[in-house]
């Protein structure tokens, strides 16, 4: 880890045997690009900044864990391209941020910075600090995530009516929480509080700016205590030194730390803190034991609750979830093997009540299965769809391609110039995966190991000729299923092998003249 961990989080650490872990804080960026290469794993805080030059470094780096909330210290597409987790720790420290967020309320309110600095200094001047209360003002919150639905519930204990802004958030929820759901356009020019809450994304850049803060109630606060760049701050300084606004109260900034000429500093409006929202010890500790338990879990695979690079979300826990997508990966590296030229679209549709809100994660896996085999960058869950689509393979949902009634049951047609095949498999007891069809033909096969995949003329003799040759060189088979389309018609073996086929022994195969196709896949 680059930045502090508490003691808690390190004691965590230690109880894991199989996770060997260093603690390099206050790395420059160039200690940094040389220390990287050796580690499957970087949990950072928000002092270190994870560049797409830090992730190339780390050619062993699977997953970046960030100890709190806000991932722009992270090139989170760069780290997505090369299929590295970024995992955050939402809800560990959103108490601390949202009692922080009322605390600058009240002290920019109450002008308690101010009358604490002139109290010091030997000044005895209480009517120079007279104060608002919030009883009976409006709160705007823009962004009612984790955080935003605490400093509500928080507001209303005070005697605060509370408008929120965010498009995401249901009409039911605001009214559980004694809230009301408007337009920003609205809550701007009604809040005498202004508070932020939202995500920093490309369209939340500068949200509050010149236009934004012209919108706002003449005499209203700012506060802000979620992302720096969610703020034009030479506007918002513009409107505190006009009067437009009375007063804002600052925990984040643009660049951390704040240069000397930042507009804000030297204001008397302003009540600013160095990025105290997650910094109790409470919140500290918990961030920190959060987030190496993630990170480990991530490490052996077995969940990847957090990861903000997730291209698919589902219900559950991941363990519930990965026998499905190990079923589809399967799936995938089969459609690769026995395609006769590179697929260029794959057709998904799933069967069953288990099965029925994971496609886009059903679709991962199949990309993952298909691109493994070829692939010379690792492809794991995370990179599998944008390395799809630079390939130029097209992905949808479908209903009606395949034959079958099974519960649960996931089917992939695959194309490429000149061909396509229909797959599909399903779990029997929920663990073990079977292919059930293959094109036209039903079967039930269990998919490892080494198989050979076969079709030929359903005439009497094939099964003891394809045996007799698989003996002759010493191949043994471990279980041989068979479906046809129709008595004498054509038939598909999807046979396990215990030993991978010479290529003699391939070219003897053909040559029986009831063998029309056959390849050999590793599963």
């Amino acid at each position: 880890m680059s930045d502090k961990l508490g003691a808690a989080a390190l004691e965590r650490l230690k109880e894991f045997a199989d996770i060997a872990f260093d603690v390099k804080t206050g790395m420059s960026r160039e200690e940094l690009l040389a220390t990287i290469p050796d580690y499957d794993a970087l949990i950072v805080r928000s002092g270190t900044q994870v560049t797409a030059d830090v992730l190339a470094a780390g050619q062993k780096l699977r997953v970046v864990g960030r100890a709190g909330v806000g991932v722009d210290n992270i090139d989170v597409n760069a780290a997505t391209m090369r299929g590295v987790v970024v995992m955050n720790t939402p809800g560990a420290n959103s108490i601390a941020t949202a009692e922080l967020a009322i605390g600058l309320m009240l002290a920019v309110s109450r002008n308690i910075p101010q009358s604490h600095a002139s109290l010091g200094a030997g000044e005895w001047r209480r009517g120079d600090f007279v104060g608002n209360q919030l009883y009976r003002k409006v709160l705007g919150i823009i962004g009612f995530g984790r955080v935003g639905k605490l400093v509500a519930e928080r507001a209303r204990a005070f005697g605060m009516d509370v408008l929120v802004y965010d498009p995401s958030t249901l009409e039911e929820t605001a009214r559980d929480l004694g809230v009301m759901l408007v337009e920003m356009d609205e809550l701007l020019a009604k809040s005498d509080y202004v508070t932020l809450h939202a995500a920093l994304t490309p369209t939340t850049t500068k949200l509050i700016n010149a236009d934004t803060l012209a919108q706002m109630k003449d005499g209203a606060v700012l506060i802000n205590a979620a992302r720096g760049k969610l703020v034009d701050e030479e506007a918002l300084a513009e409107a505190l030194r006009s009067g437009k606004l009375k007063a804002a109260a600052v925990d984040v900034y643009a660049k951390e730390p704040p240069p000397a000429d930042n507009p804000l500093l030297s204001l008397p409006n302003v009540v600013h803190v160095p990025h105290l929202g997650a910094s109790t010890y409470e919140a500290e500790r918990d961030v920190g034991i959060q987030i190496v338990g993630q990170v480990v879990s991530a490490l052996r695979g077995a969940d990847f609750t957090y990861a903000v690079n997730m291209p698919f979300d589902f219900e559950g826990d991941f363990a519930s979830v990965r026998p499905y997508l190990e079923l589809a990966e399967t799936l995938g590296r089969l459609h690769t093997g026995l395609a006769d030229k590179p697929v260029c679209r794959i057709e998904v549709e799933v069967q069953g009540e288990a099965v029925a809100g994971l496609v886009r994660a059903i679709g991962a896996g199949l990309l993952k299965g298909l691109l493994e085999p070829d692939s010379d960058v690792p492809v794991n869950y995370i990179n599998a769809p944008l390395l799809a689509h630079q390939r130029g393979i097209e992905t949808s949902q479908t209903v009606g391609i395949h034959t079958l009634d099974y519960p649960n049951l996931i089917a992939c047609r695959a194309m490429w110039d000149g061909g396509e095949r229909l797959l599909a498999g399903v779990l029997f007891a929920g663990s073990q995966p079977r292919i059930v069809q293959v094109d036209e033909y039903a079967l039930e096969a269990r998919p490892e190991g080494v198989v050979l995949v076969m079709q030929n003329r359903d005439v009497p003799g094939v099964i003891g000729q394809v045996g007799t040759l698989l003996a002759a060189y010493e191949v043994n088979i471990g279980e041989w299923r068979l479906g046809r389309n129709k008595p004498g018609g054509e038939a598909l073996s999807f046979i396990n092998l215990d030993s991978e086929p010479t290529e003699p022994m391939l070219r003897a195969l053909h040559e029986i003249k009831a063998v029309t196709q056959a390849k050999v896949v590793k599963l």
